[in-house]
């Protein structure tokens, strides 16, 4: 509730009720954060939504918050871990009710939480609300009937060569996810025995690809101990998030010039004029960079028909996709824009209106050439 505080001397307090702890509001709860694509994605509340705010220039919020998805899994947990591989998947795990015995055997339901992944609906449907699809998919978690033992924690790392070595080229292939009771399952304790112990509270170890109905149960999977005593079947809720260091050789580096292109620019019905006049701005090349706020691009346009422009206007054409358009130009350089929520080697329609700033600047109408610049976005990714 707003302005409650926890009163541990008070009649009402309960250390084994978490409504007595003075927690605000279910649509106040933050629970999990992740930076993607220029974005800050963050979950809230036990009927989980995802929302994502934008981060300017100077590392501000962009002051744009918008709503990215609600939830579909069989609990209404709340989700503590959010990550994104470098294609656009966002993976997203449950944690169960927040619990508190007194002889710290629990801390949280386990059982029931889920680990899914999200991706963006390609091509955006317009009957949906949200751009990524209504239905994601899920990971087997843990042995246990439903596995479904997700504690809430989930990371990715780097993929693994045909030995079992980590690939430090291929960044995000691995998904590393943690739960409780990881092995437990007396119908299959045999065949698990010659794996190892069965009492495994820690993280699970999976190959990105494999979402159910693959890896049904997971003997695809790795199972990692959290303090490797493997002497407490009972306990739930002692795991919590996990965090992978995995500096990606695969990604390009900051301000490196990255292989893409563009096609053919097109122009609205009355352009470019008839006859031998050119239209009144064409393309002279683009290039990509990777920078900390992902990826941009810098068009080097020209002025065909002498309209006198020395600003641009940048909109998305192509649903799912940002773009951000330059702040300021200084005189001779090119214009650079930004992309975000796009896949690597994605064509991205971007639409222009160059204009003079000394017109907008008089307000009302002005003057605007527009045309629809298709970007052949590079085949590698700018995430970390």
């Amino acid at each position: 509730v707003e302005g409650a505080v926890m009163d541990i001397q008070g009649g009402a307090f309960d250390s084994e009720d978490p409504d007595t702890w003075g927690y605000t509001q279910d649509e106040r709860r933050v629970w999990a954060v992740a930076y993607h694509g220029g974005r800050v994605y963050y979950t809230v509340g036990e009927k989980a939504e995802v929302w994502s705010v934008g981060i300017a220039r100077d590392g501000r919020f962009a002051g744009d918050p918008r709503w990215e998805l609600t939830v579909e899994a069989d609990k209404d947990y709340a989700v503590t871990g959010i990550a994104f591989d470098n294609t656009g998947f966002m993976y997203l795990a449950q944690r169960g009710p927040v619990e508190n015995r007194y002889d710290y055997s629990r801390f949280a339901d386990s059982g029931k939480g889920e680990v899914i992944r999200y991706f963006r609906e390609n091509p955006d449907d317009p009957s949906t609300e949200s751009v990524w699809v209504e239905a994601p998919q899920e990971y087997a978690v843990g042995f246990p009937q439903g596995n479904r033992q997700s504690a809430g924690g989930l990371d990715l790392q780097y993929g693994y060569d045909a030995d079992g070595n980590l690939d430090t080229s291929v960044c995000t292939q691995t998904l590393v996810n943690t739960g409780d009771k990881l092995r437990d399952n007396p119908e299959l304790a045999e065949k698990l025995a010659a794996g190892g112990p069965l009492a495994v509270h820690g993280v699970q170890i999976t190959p990105k690809d494999l979402v159910k109905p693959a890896n049904v149960p997971p003997f695809g999977s790795w199972f990692v101990d959290f303090d490797g005593y493997f002497e407490d079947p009972e306990v739930e809720g002692h795991v919590g998030d996990v965090a992978v260091w995995h500096p990606c050789e695969g990604r390009a580096g900051y301000y490196e010039e990255i292989p893409g292109g563009y096609e053919p620019p097109f122009y609205p019905p009355d352009f470019p004029p008839p006859g031998n006049l050119p239209p009144c701005l064409d393309v002279e090349d683009v290039q990509f960079y990777c920078t900390p706020r992902g990826l941009e691009a810098d068009l080097y346009l020209h002025d065909h028909a002498g309209f006198g422009g020395d600003s641009i206007k940048a909109l998305s054409k192509t649903p799912g996709v940002g773009v951000t358009s330059p702040m300021s130009h200084a005189p001779g350089k090119p214009y650079t824009i930004g992309i975000t929520g796009h896949y690597p080697g994605d064509t991205v329609d971007v639409g222009l209106c160059f204009y003079r700033k000394s017109d907008k600047d008089k307000g009302g109408y002005y003057p605007c050439c527009k045309m629809t610049l298709p970007l052949r976005t590079p085949a590698v990714s700018c995430e970390r």
